[in-house]
């Protein structure tokens, strides 16, 4: 889930919005959206995970992350609308589109599982256009803060061993003590 931090942290995000066409409920009230962080946004640098929601589901023996909250199909129109033409097709391997992703800023608030937008304040199109590449480059963000926060591990472990006094093996300490001392006189 995305870490916002900080006075303000919360308010005029710039988001990516992606949901499938078969993210309506069955009664067609809710529509489930996955909300993230614009990687270009000054908050989404960094970031290992941008998703507002990201619950960790096992299946089948099977380790899969849920990153969609419901929103009412009010709250979906009105997110959409704001995004405008600020928008992008969601394709399958095929190349068949499934879903669409939008841009838009807004401001989140806490909720049951993670943030949500907050639809009883102002949303905006994006300060960011969407392109083709946009989801693909969020996606290769994460990975990229993924691999930066365990490059700065492994140098922290590194730092700290090497700053540790190097020990003195226990064998040479016993063959000098074994050694006659020389006598002075």
């Amino acid at each position: 889930m995305a870490y916002l931090q900080g006075e303000g942290a919360m308010t005029n995000i710039n988001l990516i919005v992606k949901t499938h066409f078969n993210n309506v409920t069955k009664n067609g009230k809710s529509q489930f959206l996955d909300a993230m962080v614009d990687h270009r946004d000054p908050r989404g640098p960094g970031q290992t995970n941008l998703h507002l929601v990201s619950r960790r589901q096992e299946h089948n023996g099977k380790t899969s992350y849920n990153n969609g909250a419901g929103y009412s199909m009010d709250q979906f129109e009105k997110i959409k609308a704001a995004a405008g033409p600020n928008t992008e097709p969601v394709t399958n391997k095929d190349g068949e589109q499934i879903g669409e992703a939008f841009a838009v800023k807004a401001s989140v608030m806490p909720a049951k599982d993670g943030l949500i937008i907050n639809t009883n304040k102002r949303i905006d199109q994006s300060d960011f256009k969407m392109e083709p590449n946009t989801l693909d480059m969020q996606f290769e963000s994460m990975k990229a803060a993924k691999k930066a926060r365990q490059a700065e591990k492994t140098a922290e472990a590194e730092q700290a061993q090497t700053a540790q006094p190097e020990a003195f093996p226990a064998h040479a300490a016993e063959a000098q003590a074994a050694e006659p001392e020389p006598s002075i006189g």
